[in-house]
């Protein structure tokens, strides 16, 4: 039976994800910060008599990484689900808030990567997802220091897959849109709105783009099927967006410049912003 190790699953994604593997054939080590959490996740285990063991695994803490995977041992798959959140204008943003986004969401993965690799490549196979984001695709105002992890994220995936690619182990970046999960609730103090700023119109309309992907969110159920089918996938393919959010925003990636979307930063009109975001993306706020 393959292993996979699957960090974050206390909800969410990471939760789906961990019972779908184990639905269909893997072992699953769940690794979560918290395991006091972990009440929903053994439960569905048990209901199902799941090959699922938790495991405590904070990714932003070396030691606690080590021990995990001292204790996991050589894995087949690994799911860099670990992630945190949060939406505020960069002057806004603390430093120290913005390197906790980076411990978390990149050097989690990287310390996680780097505990796998070299059984992967002995043993000759293995697959790493990393769960990136539609922010990680397009630079997105108001959330530089989430949108910036998710882009050191995607960089590293595509970067890692060409380094690794010789020893038979496959990289996949996971990049979802609006997804209905505990991730904006678990941000709500690294989200800040402020009618009085100068920032108020940036703000707002960040807002608006995630209201109208809400009306359009996809399960976590659906990423945890995306994430087996882009680890089986013949022929293998890196990116893997899940959602029309996600859609949109590469496919306006492809077809817009630079400055077409940094110009949408003007002191535009609702209706003009609304006109443009409608063109580049295909969907109406």
């Amino acid at each position: 039976m393959k292993h996979a190790v699957v960090t974050g699953t206390s909800t969410g994604i990471g939760l789906a994800t961990s019972l779908h593997l184990a639905r269909h054939g893997y072992r699953v080590s769940a690794g979560m910060r918290n395991t006091g959490k972990a009440g929903a996740l053994k439960d569905a285990a048990k209901a199902e008599n799941l090959p699922i063991e938790v495991v405590e695994l904070d990714v932003a803490d070396a030691g606690s990484v080590a021990a995990a995977f001292g204790q996991i041992g050589p894995v087949d798959l690994l799911v860099n689900n670990a992630g945190i959140g949060g939406a505020s204008p960069l002057e806004l943003t603390p430093e120290a808030e913005h390197r906790q986004m980076f411990d978390t969401n990149y050097f989690g993965a990287v310390a996680c990567i780097q505990q796998v690799l070299p059984a992967m490549r002995e043993a000759g196979t293995g697959c790493i997802v990393n769960i990136t984001s539609a922010a990680g695709l397009l630079a997105s105002p108001n959330q530089i220091a989430y949108s910036a992890s998710k882009w050191a994220l995607e960089c590293l995936g595509e970067a890692l897959a060409h380094e690794v690619y010789r020893f038979g182990i496959r990289v996949v970046n996971i990049e979802p849109g609006v997804v209905m999960t505990n991730i904006f609730e678990n941000s709500s103090e690294q989200t800040r709105y402020d009618k009085t700023s100068p920032y108020q119109p940036i703000m707002r309309r960040n807002g608006k783009i995630f209201a109208a992907g809400f009306k359009r969110a996809v399960s976590p159920e659906t990423v945890a099927r995306t994430i087996l089918e882009a680890v089986q996938a013949e022929p293998y393919r890196l990116r893997w967006q899940v959602g029309p959010d996600a859609e949109g925003f590469m496919s306006a990636r492809e077809r817009m410049t630079a400055e077409d979307w940094i110009a949408m930063g003007a002191d535009l009109s609702d209706a003009e912003y609304n006109e443009r975001f409608k063109a580049y993306f295909g969907f109406d706020l």
